[in-house]
């Protein structure tokens, strides 16, 4: 009995543990993925690739339309920064099925966002690509940044707050 118990619980260990060691980690470059047509895509319906996250340092922000709002002290803090164009690239993607809300209506706030932010790059991702394929949060908001090749430097899923918003800051600014 001592034996299965043990087993048991070396089993549920495994299985809390299994989905932590698969999530993207610090240093790592995430898997390659596309977005396009019914996966999603730019606003102007041209496809996404991560492979974009490579030459510049980048930060992207992974975004369940109803807590669209959630950081926008860090994207206000980035914007703050000044970051050079051609060293530094912020991308707004929209976890499109993480929300109740209807396509048209979430199209119309994303007009709204890209007046605030012109220089981000807004992409609709219809499928949860990147949740299945980076194992980032669902329904919620994710900050990542990477480096000029494409390796995570910073990552996290909720609310930054305002420690966390120095930091993401700061390693854009120690990346460039």
């Amino acid at each position: 009995m001592k034996h299965i118990t043990g087993i048991a619980v070396l089993m549920l260990a495994l299985f809390l543990v299994a989905p932590a060691c698969l999530a993207l980690q610090p240093g790592q470059t995430p898997p390659a993925v596309q977005l396009a047509g019914k996966l999603g895509g730019r606003l102007n319906g041209t496809a996404w690739s991560s492979s974009e996250l490579k030459g510049k340092v980048s930060v992207v922000f992974y975004v369940d339309p109803d807590v669209k709002d959630l950081n926008n002290p860090a994207s206000e803090a980035l914007k703050k920064a000044k970051f050079p164009h051609s060293k530094f690239q912020s991308y707004g993607i929209i976890n499109m099925a993480a929300t109740w809300m209807p396509n048209f209506a979430i199209n119309m706030a994303l007009s709204q966002k890209q007046k605030s932010y012109p220089d981000t790059i807004y992409v609709r991702d219809y499928r949860r690509v990147l949740v299945k394929s980076w194992k980032i949060a669902d329904k919620n908001s994710d900050v990542l940044a990477f480096d000029k090749s494409g390796k995570l430097i910073f990552e996290k899923d909720g609310k930054l707050d305002q420690g966390e918003i120095q930091k993401l800051v700061k390693a854009v600014s120690e990346n460039l």
